[in-house]
């Protein structure tokens, strides 16, 4: 994998609602919060993806993407392997880890596909020896790393990306118009440079998160009698 010529280009095309994870099939509990009327609007549902962020997942996410872009960046292969197996061993559900780690290996796949790298390779070779399976932030944080995407925009790309699936999950389910899914977007901007300047700061061992609404969502949603998504 070369460095790309201008890192933006490179981000964009991993970060595009059309780059091959499949994150179109997932909710993150989203759809059982409109089940139950938790989240009925724009304003609700831009509430719910900011606090995601700010407080959840997101934020958590976030951290584990800055830890495994510095330990590529150092060549530190115990170091990943740790942030890899930490990251994993964060998901609350069995949902939200199907989730993550889905994704995850479907990024590195097409990535791979697109932009093959004998240290990519490697690097999955060791994370397969020691049994473990890359959640889909430490996935873009390795690749980032490789390619030379700095780590500030990766991190505000990843969250980006993040928020914007969960508002098109939200758009189709509450149901909403482009434009209030749109502007539940737009709303998200300042929350997302926020949280990926805090990530850069932080240390693995003090991530965490508080969006037990979320994982209790993501729990009843196992059992949702109708589901269009597989969180």
């Amino acid at each position: 994998m070369m460095p790309a010529e201008d890192p933006l280009i490179r981000l964009m095309s991993w970060m595009s609602p059309a780059f091959p994870t499949g994150g179109f099939s997932y909710s993150h509990g989203l759809e059982y919060a409109v089940e139950a009327e938790l989240v009925v609007d724009r304003k609700t549902l831009t509430d719910w993806v900011d606090d995601v962020i700010r407080y959840g997942s997101g934020r958590m996410d976030a951290v584990y993407l800055a830890h495994a872009w510095r330990a590529v960046d150092a060549g530190d292969d115990d170091r990943l392997l740790s942030v890899v197996e930490a990251a994993h061993a964060r998901r609350a559900t069995a949902e939200t880890a199907l989730e993550s780690t889905q994704q995850g290996v479907a990024f590195l796949d097409a990535v791979q596909a697109g932009w093959p790298d004998a240290r990519l390779d490697a690097i999955r070779a060791a994370m397969e020896r020691a049994g473990g399976t890359p959640v889909l932030s430490v996935a873009v944080g390795i690749a980032a790393a490789l390619a030379r995407i700095p780590l500030a925009p990766a991190a505000i790309g990843y969250l980006h990306a993040f928020a914007a699936n969960l508002i098109s999950a939200g758009v189709r389910l509450v149901p909403l118009g482009q434009r209030d899914g749109l502007r539940a977007l737009a709303a998200q901007e300042t929350t997302i440079t926020a949280i990926a300047a805090y990530a850069s700061e932080q240390m693995a061992a003090d991530v965490g998160s508080c969006n037990w609404m979320v994982d209790w969502l993501s729990m009843r949603h196992e059992t949702q009698r109708t589901r269009l998504f597989r969180s």
